[in-house]
């Protein structure tokens, strides 16, 4: 897809995957580096979706595991948006996901990723699927690197249904910002008090967030993908006016026919 230069001079690039999804024993990777004072907004033109592998082949009958993986390598004073639009595991997928990202003691990345497990409106759940995720984000300075961000998730099983697990929930999400700068407590404040009050009017099971040394992480529980897309951008908003930079758009690849910003 062609990158466009959007109103903050922010580069936009729509990744398009040209097969029809992934199944097991499939291997994507997404490489991005920004170079020192570069702006990008990552996303891509559909959702993701992941084939069940379990019982569909004689030679593996347990699966094949599908992987994916993005690493980021963000330089001096840049700044990374990577906002995939949602993943839909099918049932008796198995995906593994890794995103790594390194970036300098200025620079700012922001990511959100939503995942559906099994095609609900078919009523399907994840059956015997499993989806995982490893997340790393660290910073590399001048007096060495230290860790904004280590996440290890696993869900399947009883995970799926269990009280302290997504409780027969279908849609889980994730935020991470991992900001620019030291935040005050007054900013620290202010934006968690902000991000919890756009939760008004959306439907879930759980949305908290928290701060994380140098920024915030958000979670989402429920069964909309609509609504956990909304939070999220309410946030990423959030986090543009925090730094005072320009309202941000929709992608227009997002099928979306509201206006998630508003509200």
């Amino acid at each position: 897809m062609r990158a466009e230069r959007g109103d903050d001079g922010r580069c936009e690039l729509p990744l398009l995957h040209s097969a029809g999804g992934l199944v097991g024993g499939d291997q994507l990777s997404v490489d991005l580096e920004l170079e020192a004072d570069s702006r990008a907004l990552i996303t891509s033109v559909a959702a993701q979706k992941v084939y069940g592998s379990i019982g569909r082949s004689r030679l593996h009958p347990k699966g094949i595991w599908a992987k994916q993986t993005v690493n980021c390598r963000l330089g001096a004073n840049s700044d990374l948006e990577w906002l995939p639009q949602e993943l839909v595991v099918y049932a008796d997928a198995l995906v593994e996901q890794t995103l790594d990202v390194q970036l300098a003691d200025d620079a700012s990345f922001l990511t959100a990723e939503i995942v559906r497990l099994g095609r609900t409106a078919a009523g399907e759940d994840l059956g015997q699927g499993c989806w995982r995720s490893a997340v790393s984000v660290r910073r590399i300075g001048k007096n060495g690197s230290r860790w904004e961000q280590v996440d290890r998730l696993e869900l399947c099983g009883d995970a799926l249904h269990h009280q302290h697990g997504l409780s027969g929930d279908a849609v889980f999400g994730t935020l991470i910002w991992a900001a620019p700068k030291q935040l005050t407590t007054k900013e620290v404040t202010g934006l968690l008090e902000n991000a919890r009050a756009s939760r008004n009017g959306l439907r879930a099971r759980e949305m908290n967030c928290s701060a994380l040394e140098q920024g915030l992480i958000a979670r989402y529980v429920g069964n909309s993908s609509r609504d956990a897309r909304f939070w999220f951008c309410r946030i990423w908003a959030l986090t543009r006016s925090l730094r005072r930079l320009n309202k941000p758009k929709i992608p227009r690849v997002w099928p979306l026919q509201e206006n998630p910003l508003l509200g």
